[in-house]
């Protein structure tokens, strides 16, 4: 009985052919992606770069908070007039940068709801506090009395990471700056869903200090396009030495 006829190198590297073009558009394609991505971030850097340079606007009518996204008001300056309930006060653990050499400093952001002339609340970030400053009394002359206006930068509710530890209402501090949790605790009603990070005012008391808002936006979208492509490219030498050693039966 006659042996099959081996099979030609060419048909030989179809299969492994198919696979590696396969694996190359998915790997162009996460590499298109993320350019896209680069040039959705870079529009959004500029959007909050003008948003913070921005004179302050009024504050979004209480009428339209239910309906507002978080894209269309996250680091817009606003100006705000109320009056502060200091009783119901909130710490939120947090770091402060300290000095050109990228320390920081460990403490407290008090959040005060301020209540508006509607009724309404907003739970505002009045600055940082550090912890030999934590208990109210130890800061007196920075409770402010009375109808107040001031300015500041709308925040989005920050969501809890992996490993962020659990809020404690019980002693009245919080690890995530959400206004409705924070809200919920303090039993307070009609609570806008963001927070205001109060600007420093120049000649107030010292603490809380305002004026520490950070604008955190990761973009590591070109690097990751270029590792995409890096290894698309990778991929086709690897074909490609494979593909010769296959048609001509070298080893070199």
């Amino acid at each position: 009985m006659a042996s099959p006829a081996p099979s030609s190198p060419t048909r030989a590297l179809l299969l492994p052919g198919l696979m590696t073009l396969l694996a190359l558009i998915v790997l162009l394609g996460l590499g298109s992606w993320q350019l896209m991505r680069l040039s959705e971030k870079d529009r959004l850097v500029t959007q909050i770069e003008a948003s913070l340079s921005a004179p302050p606007v009024p504050l979004p009518e209480t009428e339209t908070w239910a309906s507002l996204k978080s894209s269309e008001y996250d680091y817009r300056r606003v100006s705000v007039s109320g009056t502060f309930n200091h009783e119901k006060e909130a710490l939120a653990f947090g770091f402060i940068a300290v000095g050109d050499r990228g320390d920081t400093r460990e403490g407290f952001f008090a959040l005060t709801p301020l209540t508006l002339a509607d009724g309404a609340i907003v739970l505002v970030n009045r600055g940082f506090v550090p912890q030999a400053l934590r208990e109210q009394s130890s800061r007196s002359e920075g409770l402010t009395k009375g109808f107040v206006t001031l300015t500041g930068i709308m925040r989005a509710p920050q969501i809890k990471g992996t490993f962020t530890p659990n809020d404690e209402p019980t002693k009245n501090l919080y690890f995530t700056i959400d206004p409705v949790t924070i809200a919920s605790a303090l039993k307070l009603d009609k609570v806008a869903p963001f927070i205001v990070d109060a600007d420093r005012i120049a000649g107030s008391a010292p603490w809380p200090d305002g004026g520490h808002t950070v604008v955190t936006l990761v973009n590591n979208h070109l690097q990751y396009a270029l590792t995409w492509f890096a290894l698309a490219f990778g991929l086709m030498g690897v074909f490609f030495v494979f593909a010769r050693k296959r048609l001509t039966g070298s080893d070199v």
